[in-house]
């Protein structure tokens, strides 16, 4: 009997949303069958196309090991299947949105998204989002399958967090680089302004990441892993301004809001997330001058301070590892740099 395992809506940073976990247990009277036609028939709106692509992939495991598509199927064999989901029915409108294209080639494209920008449309942002400005841009490529309405799409960041996405151009691009990240084998790093300074200057916060039983819209950790998805942030101090620090975080996993969630879990929550409670003064003195200064950094950068600086991962058809930075915005880069010339006039 088949059985969704992950089928969940998530928000923004979940790199697993536009694809679907299944899991089969072959029944008992099961005849000898090629996985690629069992699946076929037992996953709805998988074609054996896609489905040859996810086994070539190394994304259909047969009691936990990879598969070929000539397998046959015994009674009991445990199959799980990591799946791209179809296209939703809403058209996506094409508009000429200018893209900050780090890097493209046949295959693939990087993109440096801005702050505010979302990254597809949704409930209440219909039109604006990365992906109108990839469909206008790729109407003027061929069209490739499997793209409808969501360009190559494989993971999102928050709207209010800049920085790095890579967009596959193609079937095979966007299979390749889905199993990358469902192995973990993208690197991403991000830089954040958190408030406070950490105790030690780098530690691993292992604790799961789920929504919260008080705000739906707001994710929480759960260090016993009572609920939500296993979730791994790696971080490291690179600077510290006294009521604030500069910190570079490196994802293992990527759940929704893993940084944001983290963070406050570890007593330092993202500057100016007000989702987060970082839009309060949560280090520092009561002096009204003070909290003018706080105030006008508030001003400066009205988001949280979160940049998704670098992405390195293993090119799909070359097999060539490529690796891209962005700097800081420069609404980051202000914040930054008023609060280096804050601390250094205090001393």
């Amino acid at each position: 009997m088949a059985k969704d395992m992950d089928n969940v809506n998530l928000e923004e940073e979940e790199e697993l949303e536009l694809f679907e976990h299944f899991s089969f247990v072959v029944d008992k009277g099961q005849t000898l069958t090629r996985i690629d036609k069992f699946l076929t028939d037992k996953v709805a709106n998988a074609t054996r196309n896609k489905v040859q692509q996810a086994i070539d992939a190394g994304n259909v495991l047969v009691n936990g090991k990879p598969t070929k598509s000539n397998y046959k199927i015994k009674p009991l064999d445990e199959i799980k299947v990591f799946l791209e989901k179809p296209p939703r029915d809403t058209e996506v409108v094409p508009e000429p949105i200018p893209l900050d294209i780090v890097y493209e080639d046949d295959h693939l494209l990087v993109v440096n998204k801005p702050a505010g920008m979302v990254v597809h449309p949704a409930h209440g942002n219909w039109t604006g989002t990365l992906v109108n400005g990839l469909v206008y841009y790729f109407n003027q490529l061929p069209t490739l399958p499997g793209n409808t309405g969501r360009p190559g799409l494989v993971h999102r960041i928050d709207k209010d967090t800049s920085g790095l996405l890579v967009i596959a151009k193609s079937e095979l691009a966007m299979t390749e680089l889905a199993n990358q990240f469902f192995h973990h084998h993208i690197d991403r790093t991000y830089l954040a302004l958190v408030w406070g300074e950490p105790k030690e200057e780098e530690g691993t916060i292992v604790a799961h990441v789920g929504r919260s039983a008080k705000d739906r819209k707001v994710m929480d950790a759960y260090p016993d892993g009572s609920q939500g998805k296993h979730a791994v942030t790696h971080w490291k101090v690179l600077k510290k301004l006294r009521y604030v620090s500069l910190v570079q975080c490196n994802l293992e996993t990527g759940r929704t809001h893993q940084i944001r969630a983290h963070m406050k879990f570890l007593g330092h929550p993202l500057f100016n997330d007000a989702m987060y409670g970082g839009d309060k003064i949560r280090k520092g003195t009561q002096f009204s001058k003070y909290k003018s200064f706080v105030q006008n950094c508030f001003d400066l950068i009205p988001r949280q301070a979160l940049h998704a600086m670098s992405l390195g991962f293993t090119h799909p058809v070359s097999k060539q590892k490529l690796y891209f930075e962005a700097p800081l915005p420069v609404d980051f880069a202000s914040v930054l740099q008023k609060w280096e010339e804050y601390v250094t006039f205090e001393k």
